[in-house]
């Protein structure tokens, strides 16, 4: 039992040094680059709404609609931010 013990703590141990070198080595990041992050996933979740309303069924003119309404204001023009060939 002690040597389960000794080895749960020192597999704690190195987990928790493990997380301090990431931590330590984690770049700093700028104001602007964390808000271009928080855009970019916003974006992203409004993409993936609009493929999950195109795969219900629903007309692509309703998923575009619904995917505008989702990034107003976050993107520019009229496809969030990207615009592929159909």
């Amino acid at each position: 039992m002690k040597a389960v013990l000794t080895s749960v703590a020192l597999v704690c141990t190195l987990a928790a040094a493990g997380v301090s070198a990431q931590t330590a080595a984690a770049p700093k990041i700028s104001e602007h680059v964390k808000e271009d992050i928080t855009r970019h996933r916003a974006m992203a979740l409004a993409h993936e709404a609009a493929a999950r309303c195109l795969e219900s069924g629903k007309a692509e003119e309703q998923c575009l609609k619904d995917l505008q309404a989702a990034c107003k204001g976050l993107a520019i023009g009229k496809y969030c931010g990207m615009k592929h060939e159909h």
